[in-house]
Parts: structure tokens; sequence; C-alpha cells
């Protein structure tokens, strides 16, 4: 019930925290942005890409790179919200499909391991409650209705755990568990590493950004 409940949990507090707070402040969603980036880089690296090579080891770096891939595609549709960017036009009224679809491909995919990787669900969870954040500030200036506005927020709460129950009661997804589970390493990977290369703007040092990036690997590690 945890691996149902905490990914929308995770994207509601992040709409709560726009619409209580109104942060107008990008330096700290920065940050947890790369913190986020890190911590589900190190949860894929520490545990889930060991175990699914353990498992099977056959073609795993096919479906790496296929889900590197298909990660490179939905962010054509996306403009790189997945990983903090949203490049709608605030002058929008119109319901923004290719983002929801983009975003909700994702979201089920990043659902169907969780069940089985239990640790994986807390750099989910890390990882949608910036994105939640940012979609959030960026509908509430945008033109769109509230009830659009929640309505996408909802939809978008509900995929990941989607893909939980894809996962536990569809037996095409228990048959190519592994092959999928590579896929989503491969998204994990692209979204991660591209929230570290673009958390560092400039590519300049920054000793805030740098603890950051060490406290969430050190976290994931003894997790």
């Amino acid at each position: 019930m945890l691996n149902i409940i905490s990914p929308i949990l995770s994207v509601l507090l992040g709409f709560l925290v726009v619409f209580i707070l109104k942060p107008k402040q990008p330096k700290h969603l920065k940050l947890l942005l790369a913190f986020s980036g890190a911590f589900l880089l190190s949860i894929t690296v520490f545990d889930y890409l060991p175990e699914v090579y353990q498992k099977k080891s056959n073609q795993v770096g096919l479906f790496i790179m296929m889900g590197i891939l298909l990660q490179i595609i939905l962010e054509f549709f996306s403009k790189g919200a997945e990983h903090g960017h949203v490049h709608v036009s605030k002058e929008t009224k119109e319901f923004p499909w290719l983002l929801f679809i983009s975003l909700s491909i994702h979201s089920i995919l990043e659902g169907i391991p969780i069940d089985t990787h239990h640790n994986l669900i807390y750099g989910i969870i890390i990882h949608k409650l910036p994105i939640a954040i940012i979609l959030s500030t960026f509908f509430m200036a945008s033109k769109l209705s509230k009830t659009k506005v929640v309505l996408f927020l909802l939809l978008f709460a509900l995929m990941t755990p989607l893909g939980v129950l894809l996962s536990q009661n569809f037996e095409i997804v228990k048959t190519y568990y592994y092959e999928l589970s590579a896929i989503v390493i491969g998204i994990f990977l692209h979204i991660s590493t591209t929230i570290l290369f673009e958390s560092n703007e400039g590519h300049k040092f920054n000793i805030a950004k740098l603890s950051t990036i060490i406290i969430a690997v050190v976290i994931a590690y003894f997790i």
C-alpha cells in the first residue's frame, strides 16, 4: 500500500508547497533537484542496476540503451519536464496533452519495478517532489483553469501507482519484468545525469550543490 500512496503524497506535497508557501527563490529548488538527481542515480547504481544484471545479464545493456533513447523521445514532447523544465506557453488555456502523455508514460514505467525493488520508492518520491513543485508553480501562473491544473496533477500523481498495479496484476509485465526494468534503468540514468549536469550552471564550482550531491549519495548508499 505504501508503494501506491507514497508517489501520490509526493505530488500532493509539491502542490501544497506551491499553493501555501508560493516559493519565489529558484536557488533552493535547484538544490532539491540536484539532491533528487544524485539520490536517484545512486539508488539505481548501488542497488537496482546490479540486481537486474545479476538476475538477467543477457542483453540488459541493449534494453538500458532503449530506455535512454525512449526518454530522449519522451522529452521531445515534454520539453524536459522530467528534469525540471516546463516550456508550455503560459498563455495557453488548453490542457497540455503532449506533456501529460509523455509524463504519464515515464511515470507508469517507473512504477513497474517499485513493488519488487522496495528501496526504489524513496528515489521516485524524492524525484517527484521537485517536479511537482515546478509543474505546480508553472500551472498556477498560467492561464489554465484551476480545474485543469488540479486534474493534470491528480492524473500525474496516479500514473506511478498505475505502474505498480500493472506489475502486480498483468502476467505480460511479470514475464518481461527484467527487460522493462532495464528500460527503466536507462530512463533513470538519463534523467538523473541530466539533472546533475544542468544543476551546475556554467560548470562553476558550487559548494552548496556539491555538498547536496554528496549527502544524497551517502544517504542512498546506507539505505
